[in-house]
C-alpha cells in the first residue's frame, strides 16, 4: 500500500482523482490546481520517466553586466544593500550609472573610465554619509541637552525595606 505513493506509479493528476473517487479527499478539499489541470490538460502526460526536452539555453547578458562583474570582482562593493528600499539606488546601480555617463562623454580608454567612476562613486557615498550625519548629531544633542536629573527622588536602603 505504502508503495501506491511513489511519484512512479501513476501521476499526481491520476493519483488526486483516485483520491476524489475513493472519498478519502472531499471535492471541496481538492487542490488549486486541480480544475486548471483537468481544464487544460497537459499535452504530454507528466511522469517521472519522461526524459527532459533538449531546449537550447540562450545565454542572456546586458552591456553593464561586464561592468558590474569588473565591479564586484574589485572588492569594491562590500558593503550592505537593504532589497527592500525601492527608493534608492543600491551602490552598484549608482556606479553603473556613473560609469555610463562618463563612457558616453568622453574618449578615454576603458581603465581610466573604471578608475574615474570608482572615485566619483566613492565621493558621491562619502557625501551620502555627511549629509546623514547632521541629522543624527542633532537628535543626539536634544538627548544631550535634556538629560534627566539623576536625583530626582529619594533614595531606598535595602536596610529600610525589611525593617518591620
Amino acid at each position: 500500500m505504502a508503495n501506491s505513493r511513489l511519484e512512479k506509479i501513476g501521476t499526481i493528476i491520476t493519483r488526486t482523482q483516485g483520491l476524489l473517487k475513493s472519498g478519502a479527499m472531499k471535492f471541496d478539499e481538492r487542490p488549486l490546481w486541480y480544475d486548471v489541470v483537468t481544464a487544460f490538460p497537459p499535452l504530454e502526460e507528466p511522469r517521472y520517466d519522461r526524459p527532459a526536452p533538449k531546449v537550447p539555453v540562450r545565454e542572456i547578458f546586458y552591456q553593464e553586466d561586464t561592468v558590474r562583474a569588473k565591479f564586484h570582482k574589485s572588492g569594491k562593493a562590500t558593503f550592505a544593500v537593504n532589497l527592500l528600499d525601492t527608493n534608492n539606488l543600491s551602490p552598484t546601480q549608482q556606479f553603473i550609472g556613473i560609469y555610463q555617463n562618463l563612457s558616453t562623454q568622453g574618449a578615454i580608454d576603458e581603465q581610466k573610465v573604471y578608475e574615474t567612476a570608482i572615485d566619483l562613486l566613492e565621493d558621491h557615498m562619502r557625501q551620502q554619509r555627511v549629509d546623514k550625519r547632521p541629522a543624527e548629531t542633532a537628535t543626539s544633542d536634544r538627548v544631550k541637552a535634556s538629560p534627566l536629573p539623576e536625583d530626582s527622588g529619594k533614595t531606598v536602603q535595602l536596610q529600610d525595606i525589611f525593617k518591620d
